[in-house]
């Protein structure tokens, strides 16, 4: 009787110690959701250069097929499928100064169904053909893609954001290389600075999508080189780049891994190294992406890819940004398709739930702010219209973050004179190293080129001018980085 007992006790302890396990278990799991990570898998693609003319046309319209038939399977599956789309979509083109070059990129519109069955999320339209048809060409293939529901990743657009669940990816879009409207950005640069800044403070991976080098070179020049350790400082977390139409192999540099060239996904030259393709494929899965390299390449007598074989060129891992939090409330950025570049929501979250979001606002930059060396704020640059310089100029906002909302703390002009670009110090309580225009609020010139510094520090209700040599000189460094 006593052992029955006691072997009645030993099946309630046992009972009681698997609902504690249980329990554990799901305390543990709340912890590892509200810390911004979930457990399922998100997988993200990327490919390289995309052309849907000349001969590539000529073969989809010959077959009547879609010149992914031979990855759909592969790539319907991704949460996120991204490319670089070289060219315009047009039906009919027409000139009256003649015949169109020879490399202008006309895509038929009914080809965007295939890039939609394909399953690609995003396309990149940066680079030196999304002006072949000018202006409205490149407008008209806006409208398509995202008519479709595929986002234009275009400069003046970027950074584009992309929740999967809590985890946030930013993809900015850049292109170096001059096309037939001869404009291109520049690394270094102010925006494309604050664009970095913008992502890393809002996403918990950056990924620059970047048309540069030199074509059919097989090694990356020395502005690559330099380039991507500019944009790796800045905060980029990934490089995934085109131009060159063939592979160049990719490196870690300070820790990220860097595409240099994808080369060619779909297109349609005819030297055996234009005819092979990377495709990066990569898992996020509890805070941490692993990525590797598979190979594409095209048979003879076609342009559709397919893959090369089961192995891969590369692979690694590389841990994703922690989602910002200002005053224990978790900041990050409302996906943003449809919206311009300067209307951009902000969501809070607290213990894993949305507690609210904002109104899409002018926003150009935001960081963590301890002006105070206690409290939390959020200082951001927002574009704002002002009778003073009547003008949309860069304003700085401080902003508390609470349950309720944001409430603006400070609402500035432009400090001292039209600013270009404002950032915090790190580790100097509430010094703002700041880029002005060197013409002045009661004589703006929006046109002037020239630019002056200047230092400021937080007094507890605007900013105050500096004037102490050392900060000074840390602010040039830091601003010049």
């Amino acid at each position: 009787m006593d052992k029955t007992h006691d072997n009645g006790q030993t099946l309630i302890i046992s009972g009681k110690f698997r609902i504690l396990v249980f329990i554990t278990s799901i305390l543990l799991f709340l912890v590892i959701q509200t810390d911004g990570w979930c457990g399922r898998e998100i997988r993200l693609v990327f490919t390289g250069d995309i052309m849907l003319s000349r001969n590539v046309k000529e073969e989809i319209d010959s077959r009547q097929l879609s010149p992914w038939i031979h990855l759909n399977s592969r790539f319907q599956s991704a949460d996120l499928l991204f490319g670089n789309l070289e060219g315009t979509f047009a039906d009919t083109i027409s000139t009256p100064t003649g015949p169109l070059p020879s490399l202008t990129f006309s895509i038929p519109s009914s080809y965007v169904q295939f890039i939609k069955e394909a399953g690609f999320t995003a396309l990149s339209i940066e680079n030196n053909h999304n002006m072949d048809l000018g202006s409205a060409g490149r407008d008209r293939t806006i409208r398509h893609l995202n008519k479709s529901g595929i986002d234009a990743v275009a400069f003046e657009n970027s950074p584009r954001f992309f929740r999967f669940d809590e985890t946030v990816i930013a993809i900015i879009a850049v292109n170096l290389i001059p096309g037939q409207d001869h404009h291109s950005q520049k690394i270094p640069s102010i925006p494309l600075s604050q664009k970095i800044r913008l992502a890393k403070n809002l996403a918990n991976l950056v990924v620059m999508s970047i048309h540069w080098g030199s074509e059919l070179l097989e090694w990356p020049n020395k502005d690559q080189r330099e380039s991507a350790l500019w944009l790796i400082r800045q905060g980029a977390d990934m490089i995934i780049g085109h131009h060159p139409h063939v592979i160049q192999n990719p490196e870690i540099m300070e820790g990220k891994p860097v595409f240099f060239s994808l080369g060619n996904h779909l297109f349609d030259q005819k030297y055996q190294s234009t005819k092979e393709g990377l495709v990066v494929d990569c898992v996020i899965k509890n805070g941490v992406l692993s990525y590797r390299c598979l190979k594409t390449h095209t048979v003879q007598n076609s342009f559709f890819p397919e893959l090369a074989d089961s192995s891969f060129l590369v692979s690694g891992s590389l841990a994703m940004r922690k989602t910002i939090k200002v005053s224990g409330i978790s900041l990050q950025a409302a996906p943003n398709q449809g919206l311009s570049s300067r209307e951009l929501s902000l969501e809070a979250f607290l213990n894993g739930k949305r507690i609210w979001h904002t109104q899409p606002i002018p926003v150009v930059s935001v960081e963590v702010a301890k002006l105070d060396g206690e409290n939390d704020y959020l200082l951001s640059l927002e574009r704002h219209y002002s009778n003073m310089d009547r003008e949309a100029g860069l304003r700085p906002y401080v902003y508390s973050v609470t349950k309720n909302g944001l409430i603006a703390r400070w609402r500035g002009s432009a400090l001292a004179w039209p600013l270009l670009d404002a950032a915090l110090i790190p580790g100097k309580k509430g010094i703002l190293c700041a880029t002005h225009r060197k013409d002045s609020f009661i004589n703006p010139d929006p046109f002037n080129n020239e630019t002056r510094s200047a230092v400021y520090r937080w007094n507890g209700f605007g900013f105050s001018g500096v004037e102490d040599d050392v900060v000074c000189s840390e602010c040039e460094k830091f601003l010049t980085q």
